[in-house]
């Protein structure tokens, strides 16, 4: 069933009108039948005291007397009255002296029993009347008269003024049907025409559409301040359509200059590191053919030159490979295919066995899923990963290095969980970029190039990298090869279980 707020403005209309006139005349009737009770209840009150006083004056000296058949006629008068039901006098000492009922009535049955002289009183007593008033005489009580009267009168009354006012509101309710229908189109009219434009308009993004001018009211401002709503979004329309325009040659334009840039650092930085290596590779071999052929002749000093520049020459080399691999990784199509993680993190594991030996180190390695990747890209990832760990742990008497996939918001997120030194999430920022280091080269060796592959290579696959730590308290790396709405087919991996690698040598 519709609620009366779904319905159309004109059904609402209608149906306003309708229930307010047929809500004023069922208070008006209300009103009136309380009223009307009121006063057959007064009505009838005056006419038994009436009654009542007569029969009183009338049976006076048949007390006085002891004329029973007397007192019984007076009553029998009563019969006049066809609401009473029955009547009766009491003597001073409270003794019933006469009664009557009506017709097929008990009357004995009815009485009540008296004790001496009542006070006059009456009162309303399970649907009758009931009405005590002395009989006096020269200021002496003689006795009480007794009357009980039932409401039919009342009921009957009731009924025929309840249907006379049905009649009533059925009329009113046809009337105000007729002339809400009539008049309501006044009102909804314009407003439903008004809802059709909006209609229009919204499925159709046609501003140029016009409400149809109304009458001089409330409804016709509205109608003309939405027509001039639509004449300035028309406008603005317009004007955006010429800025879209514009925009969109200065994007084309700018990307075309961002991708001939790029592509121009690229081959820069690629020209660069492979022009390097030449003469680095001149000044790693002189450097080695001097220190071998006149090594021990030379001074300390001498050799300790030489020996600085054999590192400089063997880290610049080092440094050379990283730009021209991280170069590679922007210009090599992917070639992707389903791979399992865990077969290439065998993989890596098994290439990262020498820096591993001499050292206690767990491998907690969990189930990981198949994703479809480039498998050599994914596999540099992984290494850099697995090293940068294994190189962070080097301080712990046990580094212990956790690799686990779970379900995050929906998306699969391979976890890399290690022991070390960590790192200040205040520089979290600097983890992902070339040359970025948190740490000295004292302490741990490196180009500062390999994370900043590895978030390469996962944003080549459409993915995200990102990092969690802690000074001396470890790290954690993750990285999701999907984008954060869209499920992959293995969301239900299962994280349990975790087969244990432990690499630890002695």
């Amino acid at each position: 069933m519709l609620n009366l707020r779904d319905y159309s403005i004109r059904k609402k209309l209608t149906w306003i009108c309708m229930l307010t006139s047929g809500a004023v005349l069922v208070l008006a009737s209300a009103a009136f039948l309380a009223y009307e009770w009121t006063a057959f209840r007064g009505e009838l009150l005056a006419r038994l005291s009436t009654q009542a006083q007569i029969v009183g004056s009338n049976s006076a000296a048949a007390l006085l007397f002891q004329d029973q058949p007397a007192a019984e006629q007076t009553l029998a008068a009563l019969k006049a009255e066809p609401e009473i039901r029955a009547a009766a006098i009491y003597n001073r000492e409270g003794r019933l002296f006469a009664s009557y009922s009506r017709p097929g009535a008990q009357a004995e049955s009815s009485l009540p029993r008296v004790a001496g002289l009542q006070a006059d009183r009456e009162s309303f007593e399970g649907g009758n009347l009931v009405l005590l008033r002395q009989i006096v005489q020269n200021g002496e009580g003689l006795g009480t008269v007794y009357i009980q009267s039932d409401l039919q009168g009342m009921g009957r009354r009731v009924r025929r003024y309840v249907v006379i006012l049905l009649l009533i509101l059925g009329a009113s309710f046809l009337a105000s049907f007729v002339i809400a229908s009539r008049l309501q189109s006044l009102i909804a009219q314009p407003v439903l025409e008004l809802a059709e434009t909006a209609k229009i308009v919204s499925q159709g993004r046609d501003y140029s559409v016009r409400a149809r001018p109304g009458n001089r009211d409330e409804v016709g401002l509205l109608i003309e301040t939405f027509n001039q709503m639509l004449a300035q979004i028309e406008e603005r329309d317009v004007e955006l359509g010429k800025g879209r325009e514009q925009l969109e040659q200065r994007v084309e334009q700018r990307t075309a200059e961002l991708a001939a840039t790029v592509k121009e650092l690229e081959g820069f930085s690629y020209s660069v590191a492979h022009d390097l290596r030449a003469p680095l590779r001149h000044i790693s071999g002189f450097s080695n053919m001097l220190a071998e052929q006149y090594g021990p002749s030379l001074d300390p000093n001498a050799q300790r030159y030489l020996e600085r520049i054999q590192n400089g020459a063997r880290q610049m080399g080092m440094l050379v490979d990283d730009l021209l691999n991280l170069a590679r990784i922007g210009r090599q199509e992917m070639r992707c295919q389903a791979t399992g993680l865990n077969s290439l993190l065998d993989e890596v594991l098994a290439d990262l066995k020498p820096e591993a030996d001499g050292r206690k180190v767990e491998w907690r390695i969990g189930r990981l899923p198949f994703v479809e990747c480039d498998p050599s890209l994914m596999k540099q990832a992984l290494y850099n990963l697995a090293s940068n760990a294994l190189k962070y742990t080097r301080p712990r008497e046990k580094a212990v290095i956790e690799v686990d996939a779970r379900v995050q918001e929906g998306v699969t997120v391979i976890v890399f969980r290690d022991n070390g030194v960590g790192f200040s999430m205040k520089y979290a920022d600097k983890l992902f970029g070339v040359f970025q280091r948190l740490h000295r080269p004292e302490d741990f060796e490196g180009t500062g190039v390999g994370l900043a592959t590895v978030q390469r290579i996962i944003h080549k696959h459409g993915g995200r990298v990102w990092a969690e730590g802690e000074l001396d308290k470890g790290a954690t790396f993750y990285f999701t090869l999907e984008p954060a709405d869209q499920k992959s087919s293995h969301d239900k991996i299962s994280t349990g279980a975790m087969a244990t690698h432990d690499g630890t040598s002695s």
